[in-house]
């Protein structure tokens, strides 16, 4: 695997000649509009890098965008992949790695999720403190190379408290709903049943989505500090729960991006 990242991250250096981002950005479902605030420089489809795997989703667009934002060079992933596309662990979060190997020194990480909490309403944003994996595989599974990191990566903060607390400042100073909680990542792509809702909160999840904690894993294993975000498009309430739909979902997100988008434009300024 390390030669096929090392061999991407070359083909990339080779188009993006001396531009050097250290900040990556995965922008989630309903989430890329981020991309407008960025000075585009390069960018290129997904399906024009070797052994980058191509997003399916109709809602992703499936570009790696290199630019300026707010004064620092980024590389910004304008749709993620998820387990649920039929993709392995590793590729999913090889993009993650070759971000890491092009200079990245801080990842941001955005997605859609369901509240869980009664507390946490729909449209509300929520920084992820911790999180729950109930995902099937775990990325790291197979041999380690001791290159990207070691065999047993520690967890204790998987998501930086420093940005944790900026981003809750930030929010608060431009009176935004932003709330602190436990992300429960699970495969997708139904949503959950009522029963499926009521265990979450019972293990202790804020909120439930389908991504995220791969590539915060993976992540964590290459010693790069990690900020997250979700936008609570739904709410996954059993006693009170009704159908939602995509386009319901996509609609919130959109929504709430220019407060997700001032959060972490101004976090990326403070770095």
């Amino acid at each position: 695997m390390l030669e096929n990242i090392q061999q991407t991250t070359n083909y990339i250096k080779s188009r993006i000649g001396d531009f050097e981002p250290e900040v990556g950005i995965i922008l989630g479902t309903g989430l890329g509009g981020l991309v407008k605030e960025i000075e585009i420089e390069k960018q290129m489809m997904y399906s024009n890098i070797p052994d980058f795997p191509i997003s399916t989703l109709e809602f992703h667009s499936g570009k790696l965008i290199f630019g300026r934002l707010v004064g620092k060079n980024v590389v910004a992933m304008q749709g993620r992949l998820h387990y649920y596309e039929g993709y392995s662990m590793q590729q999913i979060t090889f993009p993650v790695r070759v971000m890491k190997m092009l200079g990245i020194k801080t990842l941001f990480v955005s997605n859609a999720s369901g509240s869980l909490n009664p507390d946490f309403k729909k449209g509300d944003l929520m920084v992820i403190e911790d999180h729950i994996n109930l995902q099937p595989h775990n990325p790291l599974i197979g041999n380690n190379n001791y290159e990207l990191g070691p065999r047993f990566p520690d967890m204790s903060e998987p998501y930086k408290k420093t940005l944790i607390d900026k981003a809750l400042k930030i929010a608060a100073s431009n009176n935004i709903v932003c709330h602190k909680g436990v992300y429960v990542s699970v495969t997708g792509p139904n949503l959950e049943t009522k029963a499926e809702y009521r265990f979450l909160r019972i293990i202790g999840g804020d909120a439930v989505g389908m991504s995220t904690v791969p590539e915060v894993i993976v992540a964590n294993h290459m010693g790069l500090p990690v900020f997250a975000i979700s936008v609570l498009t739904d709410e996954g309430f059993p006693e009170i729960l009704t159908p939602v739909s995509v386009d319901e979902i996509l609609a919130v997100a959109y929504a709430a991006e220019p407060k997700l988008t001032l959060i972490l434009k101004e976090l990326i300024t403070a770095l």
